[in-house]
């Protein structure tokens, strides 16, 4: 029972962290480890300054917190404070992973089901230096304050990845597939899923041709919207940015028209997958949060330092890698909200366009670049040849008014390796998504 003093704020969160990776490379293992950490993050605010502490023995949290107290200076109006004020004080248990743990599978059985899919990424000739691995993660997280918050709850992924070059003549093509989920029993069954991928990869390979640069009707498909959401608009929402950049507040008010009358983007921890966070670091329920609502800008991400520096309500976004580092404002799962189409009814119009199906990486803030993987042209309304693009790339806010199509199925996508990176808090797990999104005019380079 952690005791807390009169004239302070404080809270202490807790992570029980369980984490798997086997990894082989040319049919030798090369990582098979399984790691158990115990780990707590401990803050004190007084009002003028917060005091921070990281300890791996749990026996210890009672002691820091004590020396953070003689630290800090006692506030008899600490209650009054308008950070301390924005402080929600829930009461909650969530296990949703109990009884189906990745704790509770075997190293053995793990291993079992990379080794069943690592044969697919030697089925042809062209297929050189396969690497396949598996990798879970399984947390159980506590948080107490001293105003009253209570909570438990636990998080759980787990993934196959696979990975191998494919070279043919002077043709090359680095390839890749994975699968995120929440339960181990449903990355089982995939073997016609990577068979498929792997051998679309390797006629892109054998086939494909340079696309025509210039500006054309572009289709993004569930994984390259949730990367332009999540790159090019989600951190421009993270609301400790706007702190000392008041040209950037000035550029993004709410209320002001961003984008197109159909485009709504949203921001919600409660997701299942990689970005669920039904509490946030600080304690704040999770809940949805408009970030553009009909092209309109509609909100912004918060810790409770932001959230009372603009005088907006809190989002449950304040979020830290591990208990090492303290709660900064950043993403859970990012989507844009679907249409009314199909996607054989989004194509149809483009007499000469290009549809990106998956991609390397993404990147930017007011200018974006996307740099796609597997792509293919769109002609006359139909799917065409398999195109190499170097990056699709433009204005955010351009981008954002051209949008003019979006089917109706909604696709979040979950990744077990990589992850979110901001200042020195790399690779947080978070989520993206969205329909397949039609813009009337992209760079394609």
């Amino acid at each position: 029972m952690i005791k807390f003093r009169e004239g302070f704020y404080a809270d202490v969160r807790t992570e029980d962290r369980f984490r798997t990776v086997i990894g082989y490379q040319n049919g030798n293992p090369i990582e098979f480890k399984t790691q158990n950490e115990i780990r707590a993050f401990i803050r004190v605010y007084d009002g003028r300054m917060w005091y921070y502490a990281s300890v791996t023995d749990i026996g210890d949290v009672q002691k820091e917190l004590d020396s953070l107290y003689e630290a800090a200076t006692p506030n008899r109006d600490i209650l009054s404070d308008p950070v301390v004020a924005k402080f929600e004080t829930n009461k909650d248990r969530i296990f949703k992973f109990k009884d189906r743990s990745v704790r509770n599978i075997s190293g053995d059985e793990k291993n079992r089901l990379l080794l069943g899919y690592l044969p697919f990424l030697s089925a042809e000739k062209c297929m050189t230096m396969p690497t396949g691995y598996y990798l879970d993660r399984n947390s159980i997280f506590g948080f107490v304050s001293s105003l009253g918050a209570d909570i438990a709850y636990d998080y759980q992924t787990c993934g196959i990845a696979l990975y191998c070059n494919m070279v043919e003549g002077d043709k090359k093509l680095s390839a890749h597939w994975q699968a995120g989920d929440t339960l181990f029993e449903n990355l089982r069954g995939k073997e016609e899923t990577i068979a498929a991928e792997f051998a679309e990869q390797v006629k892109f390979m054998r086939e494909s041709v340079p696309a025509d640069a210039g500006k054309y009707p572009v289709v993004l498909s569930p994984e390259a919207a949730g990367v332009f959401a999540h790159e090019s608009f989600g951190h421009k929402s993270e609301s400790d940015f706007m702190l000392s950049d008041e040209s950037m507040r000035n550029e993004w008010q709410l209320g002001k028209k961003v984008g197109s009358d159909i485009l709504s983007i949203a921001e919600c921890g409660e997701v299942e997958g990689c970005g669920y966070v039904p509490y946030d670091d600080e304690g704040t329920k999770a809940r949805k949060n408009y970030l553009i609502k009909n092209g309109v800008l509609a909100g912004r991400l918060h810790s409770a330092l932001t959230a009372n520096a603009l005088g907006e309500e809190l989002t449950g976004n304040a979020r830290a890698i591990n208990c090492t580092f303290e709660p900064i404002v950043r993403m859970t799962n990012t989507y844009i909200e679907p249409g009314d189409l199909t996607f054989d009814q989004l194509i149809a119009p483009i007499k000469k366009g290009y549809y990106i199906k998956t991609i390397k990486h993404g990147s930017g803030m007011s200018t974006f670049t996307i740099a796609p993987h597997v792509a293919y042209e769109i002609v006359d309304g139909k799917l065409g040849r398999p195109v190499q693009i170097s990056v699709i790339t433009g204005s955010v806010f351009e981008t954002l008014g051209l949008i003019d199509g979006l089917t109706s199925d909604l696709h979040m996508l979950s990744f077990v390796t990589g992850g979110c990176g901001k200042m020195e808090q790399m690779n947080l797990p978070v989520g993206f998504g969205g329909p397949y999104v039609r813009v009337s005019s992209m760079n394609v380079q």
